[in-house]
């Protein structure tokens, strides 16, 4: 059985921020800039709080069943609440999303590439 490779979005919004967490997250928001997102196991968090309150956290996870994808989407919506309520910052409207690599379309140039090489 292949390793499949799972992306997982949690998407929301910081909710009745203080004044002090607010400037809390302005100050490291240079940290959690999109220009530095990136898919990780331990998850990336990017906001623009000075714009929106919204956030962004992207996970990496893997799995060797499609089923897997499920198990690895509520561990990372359960670390994205973790990480919030670890710092006292209310939330809402959370969404989480998935996405398994192995099902997604190839690319033009994964396309090329495998027809150059025959797969």
């Amino acid at each position: 059985m292949s390793t499949r490779t799972f992306r997982i979005t949690v998407r929301g919004a910081f909710d009745a921020l203080t004044d002090a967490q607010r400037a809390a997250l302005l100050a490291d928001a240079a940290e959690h800039d999109v220009l530095r997102a990136a898919f990780t196991p331990e998850g990336t968090l990017t906001y623009d709080i000075a714009a929106r309150p919204a956030f962004v956290f992207r996970f990496s996870a893997t799995g060797e069943k499609e089923e897997d994808v499920l198990e690895a989407t509520e561990r990372a919506e359960e670390s994205a609440r973790s990480w919030l309520a670890a710092r006292g910052y209310g939330f809402k409207h959370l969404r989480t999303t998935a996405e398994d690599l192995s099902q997604a379309p190839l690319g033009k140039r994964q396309r090329r590439a495998a027809r150059t090489t025959g797969l």
